[in-house]
């Protein structure tokens, strides 16, 4: 299985399955001197890790990062950083019962068509498992981007419910189990989902990354763009199925005038007046903030029975048992952004291999 890796100077390659020993990573790229400790890397995988609500997995897994190379007294070395999390609480048995039928809305039957065979203790190496060493590579991106640099994301659509973006405040993201900017919304989604997670059922999510103190030109024309890697890398979460920057598909329905971003000077500084480009234009950022959504579909691991194929071809029915999220979204916030931090730090890079400026 090739395509592990991501990124161009900033690059991270991961492994590791679901219900292996352990999953990690190899961060390269990263620059000589930066301070790096385990603690660093560790609040940030604080903020995705399962079973802190009743509304996520309850799979108990401390995800304690180690680091086991390109860190010396306290730096970084230049050289590649190795991170390692063991798997503790992983429970194969519950997955005996599905391991010759396709799930629905699970990659089983894709990746079976292509390699003949699969892991189906948990999905395997197509587990959102994978996930946590984005984020532990996401906190070293942080590093590289520096404190001027902040990337922040939040849950604005949970199912058919939509947040007030008049209520928006970023306080509260970090006050409630969703990671909702909107208070009052917060309080409607946890009897919604509650009424999901009892009926055995999933809903999906819209989260949205914003990045702020991006300077302009961080990105290339045609294809080395900016919002090109942003939109690849979102997609490649897990149950993402949709991507879009700034205004997105709402822009279709707007006037040139309606969508074009007028500028007026400030001083010495170019200053835009309104911001549907989502800080990007022709590839390259402007200096605003960066602004992508990205659609969650819902856990298709659900109790409800479905119908269903078995590898050996014949019709079935499935109900898929285990610790599953009801709404994947709401730990996606934090992959999120950690994908964000990841293209960003790589544009950096290249940008200064470029221009020679940061």
């Amino acid at each position: 299985m090739s395509h592990n890796t991501f990124g161009h100077l900033f690059r991270v390659t991961t492994w590791g399955e679901s219900h292996g020993p352990a999953i990690g990573c190899v961060v390269d790229g990263t620059p000589p001197s930066l301070p790096l400790a385990e603690a660093d890397i560790q609040y940030w995988l604080d903020r995705r890790r399962p079973g802190q609500s009743k509304f996520t997995t309850q799979r108990r897994e401390p995800d304690s990062v180690s680091i086991l190379s390109g860190v010396f007294e306290g730096v970084t070395t230049g050289t590649p950083i190795g991170l390692v999390i063991e798997n503790k609480d992983a429970r194969s048995g519950d997955y005996e019962g599905v391991k010759d039928k396709y799930r629905p809305g699970h990659a089983d039957y894709t990746y079976d068509a292509k390699y003949g065979m699969r892991d189906y203790r948990g999905g395997g190496r197509q587990s959102a498992r994978e996930t946590a060493m984005r984020v532990a590579a996401g906190a070293i991106a942080r590093k590289i981007l520096g404190g001027g640099i902040s990337v922040r994301g939040a849950l604005v659509q949970m199912g058919p419910h939509r947040i007030s973006r008049e209520r928006w405040d970023w306080d509260d993201v970090e006050r409630n189990p969703f990671w909702c900017p909107d208070a009052e919304c917060a309080g409607e989604w946890e009897g919604y989902l509650d009424g999901v997670r009892k009926s055995g059922s999933s809903t999906g999510a819209v989260i949205e990354i914003v990045a702020s103190g991006v300077p302009a030109g961080f990105g290339a024309p045609l294809y080395g763009k900016l919002d090109g890697d942003l939109a690849a890398a979102l997609m490649s979460i897990n149950a993402v199925k949709g991507v879009e920057i700034g205004a997105g598909f709402a822009a279709a329905a707007l006037s040139g005038e309606e969508n074009a971003d007028e500028m007026r000077m400030e001083g010495e500084t170019v200053s835009f007046l309104s911001n549907h480009a989502g800080g990007i234009l022709g590839g390259i950022s402007t200096g605003q903030d960066i602004v992508a959504r990205f659609a969650v579909k819902p856990t298709s691991s659900i109790l409800t029975p479905m119908r269903t194929v078995t590898r050996e071809g014949k019709d079935s029915e499935i109900s898929t048992p285990g610790r599953h999220d009801p709404c994947v979204g709401i730990r996606a916030v934090p992959v999120g952004e950690a994908m964000m931090a990841c293209v960003l730090a790589d544009h950096l890079l290249r940008h200064r291999a470029q221009v020679g400026s940061s």
